[in-house]
């Protein structure tokens, strides 16, 4: 029983390298090779390289032009509402070189809102609304409005 545990014990401290067993030395002067050491040859590496720079080029390149198109679509809206123009989007935009346009998806998903605010706000579309109001609430609007306009030039004129 003893020879049993003292050799797992024994086996377990030669593994952790703590000594009880031979270490075999590496020369420290020595360079491993990557192509080497990757199980290639030196031509193969260096292949591999050059397609491992090409493919994070092309992702580069890819991730580049999706975010300009973002910044497109932000320029595009802050156009369209006329907010204050960001710097940010502008070099984005220049930064990817092309021509740069906005998705056809979201293109269509901005057109498709622009139709109805324009629909809300024609003629047609507030008379759609007031029809679908309730006529006692706009009669005590207006007169709220009324009373309210009434008491507000009471108190700005002395002949009232």
């Amino acid at each position: 029983m003893s020879f049993l545990l003292k050799s797992m014990v024994s086996s377990q401290v030669k593994n952790l390298g703590l000594g009880g067993g031979e270490e075999v030395k590496k020369e420290d002067g020595a360079a491993t090779d990557p192509a080497a050491a990757a199980g290639m040859t030196r031509e193969e590496y260096e292949e591999y390289q050059r397609q491992v720079v090409e493919e994070k080029m092309e992702r580069d390149a890819t991730f580049a032009h999706k975010k300009a198109e973002r910044a497109s679509l932000r320029v595009h809206l802050r156009q369209k509402y006329r907010l204050p123009k960001s710097e940010q989007d502008e070099n984005a935009i220049q930064m990817a070189g092309d021509d740069i346009d906005v998705p056809e998806e979201l293109r269509k998903m901005v057109d498709r809102d622009a139709v109805e605010e324009e629909e809300k706000d024609s003629i047609l579309g507030q008379i759609q609304n007031i029809q679908n109001m309730d006529m006692d609430t706009i009669k005590e609007k207006a007169q709220a409005t009324f009373s309210e306009m009434k008491q507000a030039a009471e108190q700005k004129c002395l002949l009232m």
